[in-house]
């Protein structure tokens, strides 16, 4: 990637780190670290499509459980995937956190008010996050390539399309997963929100 969209990227993911530093409850940093461990385990699966591979993200359902508080705790991640397995590389940690984090946000912002209504509208919120978290990650990774060299358009756009299926799963992930805490840890969706479900 090119040199400023690699220093726009550490900009970016520095200052959405600092806010989600200064608004996270330390006593909630384990279930941000649980939350984490979730995130690192399921982007190390991947599945190969084509010349190429795709992975789960889950970053919808990070941004619905913790906000602003999904910046540091996927540059968290990333850092221990570049260090134990090579993965990203150093260089390009702040294009990726924004990359992921940034749709974990703009879903939270858009998604999680729904959270507060009857089962079947939180979890049909709940898949269109998981969904729209997908889809806006691979976005934002095809116009960083874009940026960098105009001749990764046509890669970017088979990039986007590639993620089409992970989008669906993520939804369906997601879905499930939002579901499952409402009945057994309604206040794991409450702490970094102060929501209450009926």
């Amino acid at each position: 990637m090119s040199g400023p969209v690699l220093i726009s990227g550490m900009a970016l993911a520095g200052v959405g780190t600092a806010v989600g530093l200064k608004k996270l409850d330390y006593e909630a940093v384990p279930q941000a670290g649980l939350v984490s461990a979730v995130f690192f385990v399921a982007s190390l699966i991947h599945v190969p499509l084509g010349p190429a591979s795709v992975h789960l993200i889950l970053n919808g359902l990070v941004g619905l459980i913790l906000g602003w508080v999904a910046f540091p705790v996927i540059l968290v991640a990333l850092v221990l995937q570049t260090l134990f397995f090579q993965f990203g590389g150093i260089t390009t940690l702040g294009v990726n956190t924004v990359i992921m984090a940034v749709p974990a946000l703009l879903g939270y912002l858009l998604f999680s008010p729904m959270l507060r209504k009857r089962a079947f509208v939180a979890l049909t919120a709940a898949f269109a996050c998981g969904c729209f978290s997908v889809f806006l990650g691979s976005l934002l990774l095809a116009l960083a390539l874009v940026f960098t060299e105009k001749n990764f358009l046509k890669a970017s756009a088979l990039l986007v399309a590639a993620h089409g299926p992970v989008m669906i799963v993520e939804g369906v992930i997601t879905a499930l997963c939002i579901g499952f805490l409402r009945k057994v840890r309604p206040s794991m969706l409450r702490t970094f929100g102060k929501r209450e479900f009926s």
